[in-house]
């Protein structure tokens, strides 16, 4: 069984069983779009790995999109989503509506949402864009789970596109993963009480299933409640996938993570034609 890491505030959710399974995606490796001028990345309050808060439920971003006009960030669909933690089901599970208010914190914790940095609205859900096509697909139901929040226009210069610690993304992940290849993620649960040596991790994959559309990858810190929705790179910095599940099978605390490029190409055939991956301003430069 799948289970959902979304954390509603002062509540862990417990994680169950899973099996991780991906899908055969298109998108370009290396997709770049035109962008605003981006805030330094030292400075930046909003980029890959900011707290991000919905009707009290709290994820993390993964990177940062544009389709030439709009920027957005990217975290978990089910993050909006209204269910149990265990209705995981994108084609059946309901979730908050478009146009949804969401917040940028940062120093959040388990008695406080902590700073708010910025705001923006929920402009696209694959889970809502599932339901109103009739998707019928089991596992694009069952792993494509992204979704999109557009910056409002008074933060878009608070934002930078490179992920904390290890810099890039350099583009997209098109060719998925191997067992044993590297990779790497930045979560901010809030349960991790603001201790940022947690929040890098560096792992490895344990093999693609489900046709691609999934990810079972292991981290020495696996991804906790609250870290749903951050983003995997690969071993050479394209960013591979957003964190979806926890699983105690194959390896217990082992992730689920849906592959970007397969989710970020359903997207764009449906409602959110050319957006694309901005690529980090800061080289992808992994230290351990």
């Amino acid at each position: 069984m799948r289970a959902s890491l979304r954390l509603r505030q002062l509540l862990a959710v417990a994680a169950s069983a899973i099996t991780i399974a991906a899908l055969a995606g298109v998108a370009s490796a290396d997709a770049a779009v035109s962008a605003p001028q981006w805030a330094p990345a030292a400075t930046a309050t909003i980029h890959p790995g900011t707290q991000m808060f919905t009707a009290g439920a709290q994820c993390t971003a993964n990177f940062v999109y544009s389709d030439g006009t709009s920027t957005y960030v990217g975290y978990a669909a089910h993050c909006a989503g209204t269910g149990a933690a265990t209705d995981t089901n994108g084609c059946s599970t309901q979730s908050l509506p478009l146009g949804t208010p969401v917040t940028f914190n940062t120093g959040a914790n388990l008695v406080s949402e902590g700073t708010q940095v910025g705001t923006g609205t929920l402009a696209y859900s694959s889970w809502l864009a599932m339901q109103q096509g009739g998707e019928t697909d089991a596992n694009t139901c069952a792993y494509n789970d992204l979704a999109l929040v557009k910056v409002d226009s008074a933060y878009v210069s608070q934002v930078n596109p490179s992920v904390p610690f290890w810099g890039g993304p350099v583009g997209l992940a098109s060719q998925g993963t191997t067992l044993g290849s590297t990779v790497y993620s930045y979560g901010n649960s809030l349960l991790r009480g603001g201790i940022e040596l947690l929040s890098p991790k560096r792992g490895a994959s344990l093999g693609d299933s489900a046709g691609g559309w999934t990810h079972t990858v292991y981290t020495v810190t696996p991804g906790i409640p609250g870290d749903s929705g951050s983003g995997f790179m690969d071993g050479s910095g394209h960013a591979l996938g957003v964190l979806s599940t926890v699983a105690i099978a194959p390896i217990a605390g082992s992730n689920g993570v849906g592959d970007l490029a397969k989710e970020l190409a359903y997207a764009n055939s449906h409602g959110m034609s050319g957006v694309a991956l901005v690529p980090g301003t800061e080289a992808f430069a992994p230290i351990i």
